[in-house]
């Protein structure tokens, strides 16, 4: 199995076109009997428009909202998990002095991301905002989106970096912690931190061990391939990782301390360099084993 993220990983930075190359790398992977796995801090609606392009079955497992929904390409519904009303309620007034706040609902069209002004994100995330309009709502005070008793999957606020780990120590030391599960994204270039609000927990590791356990998988049968901080525990639990040399630099510095492999860039076909290097590990060892069936006694 091999689980790759989507944006600094499959991804180029600019454009939202996966590469040729890439491409093809994952398709013949799959060809091979190797399972492709896509996780992402996108929600479904968002990720999948990415993936249908690259050509990959429709029963691929797509992990999203960093781990708290899990479907396959075809939408059949495989893991969901929420923020509790009176979790998401609290964090309204609390994460209010750190930005703007947004909640993700698993609901399809208008409504599916509310939050109190886009305007606020503007600055930050325009591309985000436009992509995402007609899934926004504006509810003010942001508390009155849960007056109806839905759960959201997932919260989000976003800033500058050294803003957002001043939230994030906040939110650890505060009286939320053990309610939720806290996962950062981090691009210093751009001065941008994504904190990403989720259920106890969840996080793309959570959900790609429950798939590996429903697969009959050991860890060591895994490649996960990411770039930045919301992907630690997926490569955490798989027993082979490789992080992009795009990614978070804090997070590369890990990597090297800890031997984990690390790819060329995302804008070099990083993740086709890595999955053409396991394709050809792959089929000599399938060689190799054929070869000594045929010369057995």
């Amino acid at each position: 199995m091999i689980a790759v993220d989507i944006d600094g990983t499959l991804l180029p930075s600019a454009g939202t076109l996966v590469s040729e190359r890439n491409c093809r790398a994952l398709r013949d992977a799959e060809a091979a009997g190797i399972e492709l796995v896509v996780a992402t801090g996108r929600r479904q609606a968002y990720g999948a428009p990415l993936i249908l392009p690259v050509g990959l079955k429709p029963e691929t497992v797509l992990i999203t909202s960093n781990g708290t929904v899990t479907r396959t390409l075809a939408g059949e519904a495989i893991d969901r998990f929420f923020l509790p009303v009176e979790t998401a309620r609290a964090l309204c007034p609390a994460l209010r002095p750190f930005g703007t706040t947004v909640f993700t609902f698993d609901r399809n069209g208008a409504g599916e991301l509310v939050l109190e002004s886009p305007e606020n994100l503007r600055g930050r995330i325009a591309t985000w905002v436009e992509a995402n309009r007609s899934a926004i709502l504006e509810v003010r005070p942001l508390e009155r989106a849960f007056d109806e008793g839905e759960a959201p999957v997932q919260g989000m606020v976003c800033g500058g970096v050294e803003e957002m780990r001043r939230a994030e120590e906040w939110l650890e030391g505060s009286s939320l912690a053990s309610r939720v599960e806290v996962h950062r994204t981090e691009y210093p270039t751009r001065d941008l931190t994504i904190l990403d609000i989720l259920p106890p927990g969840c996080s793309k590791g959570a959900a790609l061990r429950r798939l590996a356990e429903r697969r009959g998988l050991g860890r060591e049968e895994i490649l996960a391939i990411g770039d930045n901080w919301n992907d630690l525990e997926m490569l955490e639990f798989a027993g082979n990782q490789a992080v992009m040399g795009n990614g978070a630099p804090d997070l590369v510095v890990l990597a090297r301390r800890r031997g984990w492999t690390i790819a060329a860039a995302n804008d070099e076909d990083g993740v086709a360099q890595i999955v053409e290097s396991v394709l050809r590990r792959f089929q000599g060892d399938l060689t190799s084993r054929s070869a000594t069936r045929v010369a057995a006694p």
